[in-house]
Order: structure tokens, then sequence, then C-alpha cells
């Protein structure tokens, strides 16, 4: 599902847990964040969204970059 802002969600449902996905298809930037299934899709992708954002400006401001995870 894309968002307004050309952004990829995924949902992915846990029990009462929905574990959301956003990504920035421009630089393959993604953040996840996890919420109750009762919040809804369109609430738990605008914090999704809003946090994708955050992650990006943040970037851009040359601030404190996180090392990449490993697997």
């Amino acid at each position: 599902m894309a968002a307004p802002g050309g952004y990829l969600i995924e949902f992915q449902r846990v029990g009462s847990i929905v574990r959301v996905s956003a990504i920035d298809p421009a630089t393959n930037t993604e953040v996840v964040i996890q919420g109750p299934a009762s919040a809804g899709q369109e609430t738990l992708s605008r914090a999704a969204v809003n946090k994708l954002r955050f992650v990006l400006a943040r970037g851009q401001q040359g601030g404190p970059a996180s090392p990449p995870r490993t697997r």
C-alpha cells in the first residue's frame, strides 16, 4: 500500500498487535512501529509515516546516524 507521500506501507498482524513498516523508495530507508490492532490502519500508517519523515529529516540535518543493523 502506498501512502499519499509516496511511501510504501506494510501491515503484519500478530495477535492483537500490528507491526507497520514504512519505506521511502527513494532512499530505501525503513522504519517499523507496533501498535494495537484496534487503532486502525489509518492511525498506524500515519504514525509510521511521521516516524519515517522524522528519520529522513534527521539524516538530512546531519544528525547522529545509527550504525547499520546486522542480523
